[in-house]
């Protein structure tokens, strides 16, 4: 009984040990800017128009909520790409400023 309680003891320290601990450094990923950001969605918001397209053509959308969605979609898709714009050109200053 004794040998049970130790060994059920045993492994669940080694479960929560297992579970929350934490090494000394972690690897997080590399940082996203702005920019790398903002192109990242570009290309979703173009998925999503060519999955919208598709699908309209497919029979699932009524006309009204296609172009309804479309529009949303191009809005958003316009307001990225001017931000992605003017963050490249903010760069582009910079970098001719340090030469």
């Amino acid at each position: 009984m004794t040998i049970a309680l130790m060994a059920c003891m045993f492994v669940a320290t080694a479960a929560l040990v297992y579970v929350f601990y934490l090494p000394g450094e972690l690897y997080i990923g590399p940082r996203k800017t702005r920019l790398t950001f903002l192109k990242e969605r570009r290309e979703s918001v173009y998925e999503n128009l060519r999955d919208l397209n598709f699908e309209y053509k497919a029979g699932k959308f009524p006309e009204a909520d296609y172009r309804a969605m479309k529009s949303s979609l191009e809005e958003e898709a316009a307001a990225v790409l001017a931000e992605i714009s003017q963050l490249e050109a903010a760069e582009q200053q910079i970098k001719g400023a340090r030469i």
